[in-house]
């Protein structure tokens, strides 16, 4: 437990410091970046916690969590150019943090009673709902929505946790399988750029250009 405790620990970290990385990005102040930040690092969790009953949420309920999510935004506040140079770390440490996360989400839904599905769908959204809202904060397109795979990655992390939970399988080896499995994916999709596929709507010019079909005349 300590261990996984220390793991959550770096996650928040490094959720916190894509949140703050984000709001230097738009130019915000030293208040709204520490706000992303604790965003950025704990609103799954805390969503997660709510959802379930488990209040209050861990991550309102321990002090560290909080000092982590300063901590990543002061640093990444005062030292903006060494954290970029950083990028590809950083983004390796964040499939780490999101595999975590993923894994530890569902099985606390788990424990809490809740059916499988659900559980699998906690989980993912623990990974994800940091950045969910961090982007929305900032009135964009969450990037789960759009980018390489992510959420995807999560919810397959999850899914193991939960079908290994099914099939009584040991809870250690089923947890290491998902964050394992949920971290390759996402190497994967930052190393080759696997996404899923893309909504390619008809431009406006091509539908009124197209001919009428067989039979009709485009007469009302």
């Amino acid at each position: 437990m300590t261990l996984l405790f220390v793991l959550n620990l770096i996650g928040t970290f490094v959720f916190a410091i894509s949140g703050a990385t984000a709001g230097v990005a738009r130019r915000l102040d030293l208040f709204g970046i520490l706000v992303l930040s604790f965003v950025a690092g704990n609103f799954g969790g805390i969503t997660r916690d709510v959802l379930i009953g488990s209040i209050p949420p861990g991550a309102i309920r321990d002090w560290r969590y909080l000092g982590v999510s300063v901590l990543a935004g002061v640093v990444t506040f005062y030292w903006y150019s060494g954290v970029d140079h950083l990028r590809l770390p950083v983004l390796l440490f964040d499939a780490a943090g999101l595999s975590l996360f993923a894994v530890s989400g569902a099985q606390k839904a788990m424990a809490y009673g809740l059916n499988p599905v659900m559980a699998a769908l906690l989980g993912m959204l623990t990974g994800i709902g940091g950045g969910v809202m961090r982007d929305v904060l900032l009135a964009e397109i969450p990037t789960v929505l759009r980018a390489d795979l992510y959420a995807v990655a999560a919810l397959a992390g999850a899914s193991v946790v939960v079908v290994g939970g099914l099939l009584h399988l040991p809870p250690t080896a089923t947890t290491i399988s998902g964050a394992v499995l949920c971290f390759w994916l996402r190497f994967m999709a930052i190393k080759h750029g696997w996404r899923l596929p893309i909504a390619k709507p008809v431009p406006q010019s091509d539908a009124k250009s197209s001919p009428p079909e067989p039979g009709k005349t485009g007469l009302k």
